[in-house]
């Protein structure tokens, strides 16, 4: 294993914990004694998160960051751009206001004695994809390497193009994954009048983001061209904001060019440092969300962002299609439930990552006789584990009835029981455990320990979330096909830790 997060150089805050390798006990799920009334503060977005710091690390000058996720994906890109010889100022004590003082161009390698860097992507697919692309503008090549499971994450689109471009690429194990190594080779890309490449995005967004934000930095910008259909646009569209919003020009294809027809050209200039607030992240709103509807009652995101190119904010259009109601004021977001759900039929190719939760609530839907479909999401087989196996697997084991196909899943009517599920070290799975134990009673989970790579803390947030349970059991809950809620009692602090 590469060198650790916290060990990446003077100024960057020590690490937060890291995902575990699997929980001394097992985590019970806490069931909703009753209808919720909430309001639940959520840190910033991990997406933008990752982007800013990236964008600060090569800007013009100083950014101060303010609102900025403290996890351990964005841990490790503080320690990788640390490797790039950016550096990390804690202006508050808390690590949410930092100072970014960029890094030199070429980036300057924080070597070892044999002369080449090394970063620790650990499980975090902005660090393996983004960073790579960087080290091709550095002066000494860089070793990536990660966790077990990162091992498994496609790699070779971004390899290729990167190769294409001219700089160095060396795979130290299977080729197209982790471990390999990235160098300037003989410096063409910084010498690039007008760099071209393809890229076949059909895998992971990211290639293709990674790509874009290595652009700006090359004499003659990139003009870049995916292969094939690209699933996560909206993370593509957040990637162009925060480049135009930093000073970056970037030419997006013309409406209604096909796959293999767009071409996005990113103008060259060193993005503006100067200030940036990071908004909450909305998709990990989704739980919090997700839990009115499942125990009744009332739960209230602040600081929505009334226009924002986070995939979190379909939350607003998807979850009344599955029992919701959803109303935004003067920037707070507030879904009400009944317990009551219904099914939903949903292409989320452009907002994948909000799948686990969709599938939760469908599951629960299922118990009360609905069926749903979940379609364009055959790319997460690619993500911290594969998610379409692994949801359809521990759906079968509450006793539900999930059918993976060929890009996505169908959800059947089943009832429901208690389950040890297990996370795969996936934070998305760990909280999909969490709102099916709403209102299935036994259900445990081995690892909630790493819903810390996006959202620290999220035990306490769902328990104290849950104490604001009513013992009045609402209209809709019982008919899941458990036993009702109101003959469990209260979710206990015992339950959470």
């Amino acid at each position: 294993m590469t060198n650790a997060p916290g060990a990446a150089g003077p100024g960057v805050p020590a690490a937060l914990s890291a995902a575990s390798a699997g929980s001394a006990e097992p985590w019970r799920a806490p069931v909703a004694a009753g209808a919720l009334e909430t309001v639940v503060e959520l840190p910033g977005s991990k997406s933008l998160s990752a982007r800013a710091l990236l964008l600060a690390a090569i800007a013009d000058a100083p950014t101060t960051l303010t609102g900025l996720l403290r996890s351990r994906d964005t841990e490790l890109m503080l320690a990788a751009l640390s490797v790039l010889g950016a550096r990390f100022e804690d202006l508050g004590g808390s690590g949410t206001r930092l100072r970014v003082t960029p890094a030199p161009l070429p980036l300057h390698v924080q070597a070892g004695p044999d002369g080449l860097g090394r970063i620790d992507v650990g499980l975090a697919g902005t660090v393996m994809r983004f960073v790579p692309a960087l080290a091709a503008l550095a002066d000494a090549p860089v070793i990536f390497d990660g966790d077990e499971a990162a091992r498994r994450r496609p790699m070779a689109p971004l390899l290729d193009a990167l190769a294409a471009l001219g700089a160095e690429v060396t795979h130290l194990g299977e080729p197209g994954f982790l471990p390999f190594r990235v160098g300037p080779g003989d410096g063409a890309l910084l010498r690039a009048e007008c760099a071209r490449v393809a890229v076949d995005g059909s895998a992971s967004s990211q290639f293709v983001s990674a790509l874009l934000l290595l652009g700006a930095l090359l004499p003659g910008g990139l003009e870049l061209t995916p292969t094939g259909p690209v699933p996560s646009l909206t993370h593509v569209a957040m990637t162009v904001a925060t480049l135009r919003e930093r000073g970056v020009a970037v030419e997006e294809p013309a409406p209604g060019a096909g796959d293999g027809e767009r071409t996005w050209r990113v103008h060259p200039g060193r993005p503006r440092g100067g200030e940036v607030v990071i908004e909450p992240d909305l998709s990990n709103a989704g739980p919090f969300l997700a839990a009115a509807l499942v125990a009744g009652g009332q739960v209230s995101i602040p600081h929505w962002p009334a226009a924002t190119t986070q995939a979190g904010d379909a939350w607003r259009e998807l979850l009344p299609r599955l029992g919701g109601e959803v109303t935004l004021a003067d920037g707070t977001l507030t879904v009400r439930g009944t317990g009551r759900l219904t099914g939903i039929h949903a292409d989320l190719s452009d907002v994948g990552e909000l799948a686990p939760t969709v599938a939760a609530l469908a599951t629960l839907a299922g118990a009360q006789g609905h069926t749903s479909t979940l379609t364009g999401i055959a790319h997460l087989r690619g993500h911290e584990t594969d998610r379409l196996a692994a949801l359809a697997t521990q759906i079968r084991l509450l006793g539900g009835d999930a059918e993976e196909t060929t890009d996505g899943l169908i959800i059947r009517p089943a009832p429901l029981h208690g389950a040890a599920l297990h996370s795969y070290a996936d934070h998305r799975m760990a909280t999909f455990a969490a709102i099916i134990g709403l209102s299935v009673d036994a259900v445990s989970l081995d690892d909630v320990e790493c819903t810390s790579k996006t959202l620290p803390g999220f035990t306490d947030l769902w328990v104290a979330m849950l104490a604001t349970a009513t013992t009045t059991t609402t209209a809709g809950q019982g008919s899941t096909g458990v036993a009702a809620e109101s003959s469990r009692g209260p979710a206990t602090p015992g339950d959470g830790a």
